[in-house]
């Protein structure tokens, strides 16, 4: 075979191949941000599924906006993939929960929705199929019993939260409360279980590292005798390591004394390392690579109108200083 003719074989063999990727119908996954370590990881489960699975008729499609902040372009990305006639089916991780109702509302899809790491809200979960991701309330629950473990007679706390209307850290936050308090849907504490949350608090850091720590330091400055934060997702710690690391310096007799204590959700980046340095007293975390591997087959299995149960969980993995070397789920 000539040289020319090698050429005209390779570019045939190419279009095909591009024609074939072009024909797969999208297996959409919207997250949040694009900007945040979290996400990326639900990316790689996404990738993986691709690739063994390169001869499926579906591909597993990755997008979201830019930055995490961007809430309002989260939903317009929403409803511009619902209008695609190559997208079979949608997992939405919803930074802002009634936005993204509306949004899915305003789309009228003909094709399956379901949601990724956070839900919709309870009045609104019958636009969606299913959710796939995180247990959160117990995932805040669980943070909540290490900190009550650490400091059995109460204190004063900070939540560090995200977005204002992020469901999935809502309910991370209500499970922290109604495990400190032993009581049930308490919306703040206010002494009840011996713990008491401060004034300024929760945070709303946006899902922001930098701005996760630098509200960290002011609350700490604020208040020198605070006996602990909740950090209900782990951005200052994932998002921000270095700066964690340094404001941490400051407090280390406090940390090791348990005079001031922080638990902190996820298990991403740095984390780990920071819980084995003892900067953190506990981590509870999700697992974002199983959500992006698992999301394709739920998809599929909606599309292909079978019976899927309504949460799938993907379990936690807990680290302390003492288990942080075999903690991560394999």
């Amino acid at each position: 075979m000539n040289k020319a003719l090698l050429v005209l074989v390779a570019a045939a063999l190419s279009l095909s191949a591009g024609s074939a990727m072009a024909q797969k119908k999208q297996l959409v996954i919207v997250v949040k941000g694009l900007d945040n370590p979290f996400f990326e990881a639900i990316n790689q489960g996404c990738q993986k599924w691709n690739k063994e699975n390169a001869s499926s008729p579906y591909r597993c499609f990755y997008t979201g906006p830019a930055s995490t902040s961007d809430e309002a372009g989260e939903a317009q990305i929403v409803q511009d993939m619902l209008g695609k006639p190559d997208t079979a089916a949608i997992a939405i991780s919803p930074s802002n929960a009634p936005l993204i109702a509306n949004a899915i509302k305003a789309a009228k899809p003909k094709v399956p929705v379901m949601t990724l790491d956070a839900d919709l809200k309870k009045e609104d979960a019958g636009l969606r199929k299913t959710y796939l991701g995180t247990d959160n309330y117990l995932m805040g629950f669980r943070l909540g019993e290490y900190l009550k473990k650490a400091k059995p007679n109460g204190g004063t706390l900070c939540l560090i939260l995200g977005n204002v209307a992020a469901d999935n850290i809502l309910r991370r936050a209500s499970g922290t409360r109604d495990a400190l308090s032993g009581k049930k849907d308490v919306d703040r504490l206010k002494g009840e279980g011996g713990w008491t949350e401060i004034s300024g608090c929760p945070v709303f850091t946006n899902d922001d590292g930098p701005k996760g720590v630098q509200a960290m330091s002011d609350i700490l400055t604020a208040n020198p005798k605070l006996d602990a934060f909740v950090i209900e997702g782990g951005w200052p710690l994932f998002g921000a390591p270095q700066p964690y690391r340094q404001l941490t310096d400051q407090y280390k007799a406090q940390i090791a004394s348990k005079s001031l204590v922080i638990v902190a959700a996820d298990t991403i980046g740095e984390e780990v390392a920071l819980a084995k340095e003892g900067r953190v007293e506990a981590l509870v975390g999700q697992r974002p690579f199983e959500m992006g591997y698992k999301a394709p087959s739920v998809m599929i299995d909606l599309i292909e109108g079978k019976k899927v149960d309504d949460p799938v969980f993907t379990g936690l993995d807990e680290c302390t200083r003492e288990t942080a070397d075999t903690c991560i789920q394999k």
